[in-house]
């Protein structure tokens, strides 16, 4: 083992991220009509892209088909090796095979491949050798092939399964833009992260309802409004008329700018000093449209109201900072 200096750490490292780098500026004069042909198949596809690849080009291949379902392509990974041992049941005549190695020739890949011609299976290649059986077994073969790997013993697969997983992001992404897919969309196949809360997420999903709401009569003496505000604990409360309809809302910050014109809370009505049409949301909408708001107008609570104006909830800031919209 010889000595390395931290001088000797970086140019290595820096060598290997050019050659990776450069591998991957060669893609760009393989997207060609055998890209076009292999999106065109996918695109057709009545069921699953089934991708398979052994060992490094497996990992590579996991990732693919997790970067293929998540954007509309639906799609799951198969072991080349447990398909030899029944995992061949998963794939269908109505999939789309995607099988990636870098030789072309992987033993556990090419022995299935008659299996997958027999059902009818389109198959798809992604090798690093176009003359390969299994370049020439596929109706389409991606190129990643690179002049060298970013090991220096030549052996590691580290630019090839770059290569690989920059091309295989490259066909997921014509595919999404080619359905149209949107950000709803991809929500929907992230209900538990960040983006699925803000995009799936309906105000009537985390409003307070019921004997929640803080809301009081026309009418009522602006002392009987605090006293609302205080049991329910959302910084404002609601006014509504006989109806229930929404007349208008009164906040902490018109407390202050009522105790400052040295008004007699026990004796003044809650109208004479409540915010009238102030801005309100449906129970439909998205939550993240009642952050907008209350970003916007810089408040912390908003009325949430039906068609006809009648009070069915109220939501405030701290429902969406525990929903996880924020």
């Amino acid at each position: 083992m010889t000595e390395q200096t931290p001088s000797d750490f970086r140019s290595s490292a820096i060598r290997a991220i050019r050659i990776e780098r450069d591998a991957i500026d060669a893609l760009e004069g393989r997207i060609d009509d055998q890209f076009t042909r292999a999106c065109e198949v996918i695109m057709n596809c009545k069921g699953r892209v089934v991708v398979t690849g052994m060992g490094k080009s497996g990992h590579i291949g996991n990732k693919i088909a997790a970067t293929l379902a998540s954007t509309g392509t639906p799609s799951f990974f198969v072991h080349p090796g447990e398909a030899s041992h029944g995992d061949m049941g998963m794939i269908t005549p109505q999939d789309v095979v995607i099988a990636i190695s870098n030789s072309g020739n992987t033993s556990e890949v090419i022995t299935i491949l008659p299996l997958i011609k027999r059902m009818g299976a389109p198959l798809i290649s992604m090798t690093g050798n176009a003359s390969s059986t299994l370049a020439r077994e596929a109706v389409a073969n991606l190129d990643v092939s690179v002049m060298v790997e970013a090991c220096p013993l030549g052996l590691a697969p580290t630019s090839s399964t770059t290569a690989t997983l920059v091309m295989g992001d490259a066909l997921a992404v014509a595919l999404l833009e080619a359905r149209g897919f949107s950000a709803e969309d991809f929500a929907f196949s992230h209900p538990g992260g960040s983006l699925g809360r803000r995009l799936l997420l309906r105000v009537s999903d985390i409003m307070h309802t019921g004997d929640q709401i803080p809301v009081v009569n026309e009418g009522t003496s602006l002392s009987g409004a605090l006293l609302e505000m205080s049991r329910k604990g959302l910084g404002m409360t609601t006014v509504v008329d006989q109806e229930g309809t929404l007349t208008g809302i009164f906040t902490d910050g018109d407390l202050r700018r009522t105790l400052d014109r040295s008004v007699d809370i026990h004796n003044t009505p809650i109208n004479e000093v409540m915010t009238r049409n102030g801005k309100t949301i449906q129970a439909d909408h998205l939550a993240a449209e009642a952050l907008n708001i209350m970003e916007e107008m810089k408040i912390n609570a908003l009325p949430v109201t039906d068609d006809g104006g009648a009070l069915i909830g109220a939501i405030n800031m701290h429902d969406l900072l525990r929903a996880g919209v924020i």
